[in-house]
């Protein structure tokens, strides 16, 4: 349905199309209110500058876009920069959020710029042996008291069965998203918190101290 990549930055989905059809079959249909809700777990508050790790077709920018308002800004950045091309027809007349090409272990932005990043069903994309320089880079653009949030799939709810159908292609621990806990600790991370979000979705929170 979709076309998957081996690239020496990760894996890369270079068809932005049919991953967003699949993506609305995954999620039921409630691909925007499933954004909706991990934009709300995210923190992200009117005003606010959010950036979002693996962005795809922007579904959970434009909803971040929405609640950081007129007055904030998202950026999305992804490394397939078909994903990029995509997402930026979709923005339409939206003001408050860009695209742009890049890669999580590697960040081309500022230091202490964003107040939430997110990195959602894209921690396994990358390759192990730079995982931790993605969080290092998260750590370095989020400003003091800012929030990351992470988000794989779950095998619970509904969807489960699916989930874990998908997870027999690979080691059922490279999507649970848990296994970021210590490592979000070792870089500094604070207040963690794992959390579901239907439809089977882990979610893992922290926030890097003031």
């Amino acid at each position: 349905m979709f076309r998957i990549e081996q690239d020496p930055q990760g894996i890369l989905i270079t068809n932005p199309r049919g991953y967003s059809a699949f993506t609305t079959v995954f999620f039921g249909g409630r691909r925007r209110r499933h954004a909706a809700a991990l934009a709300a777990a995210s923190g992200a508050e009117p005003g606010g500058r959010a950036l979002d790790i693996a962005s795809g077709p922007g579904t959970l920018v434009f909803a971040l876009a929405d609640r950081v308002g007129p007055r904030g800004e998202v950026v999305g950045i992804d490394a397939a920069r078909e994903m990029v091309e995509y997402a930026t027809a979709r923005s339409g007349n939206r003001t408050n959020c860009r695209f742009e090409y890049g890669v999580a272990q590697s960040l081309p932005l500022p230091d202490a710029s964003f107040d939430v990043v997110t990195c959602t069903f894209g921690m396994h994309h990358i390759p192990e042996a730079d995982r931790g320089n993605a969080l290092s880079q998260m750590w370095r653009v989020l400003r003091p008291g800012g929030r990351v949030l992470l988000a794989d799939m779950a095998p619970v709810g509904v969807h489960g069965r699916l989930t874990k159908l998908l997870s027999r292609h690979m080691d059922p621990t490279e999507i649970d998203i848990r296994r970021y806990r210590n490592p979000l600790e070792q870089a500094g991370f604070q207040d963690l918190e794992y959390r579901t979000v239907q439809p089977s979705t882990g979610v893992l929170t922290g926030v890097k101290p003031a």
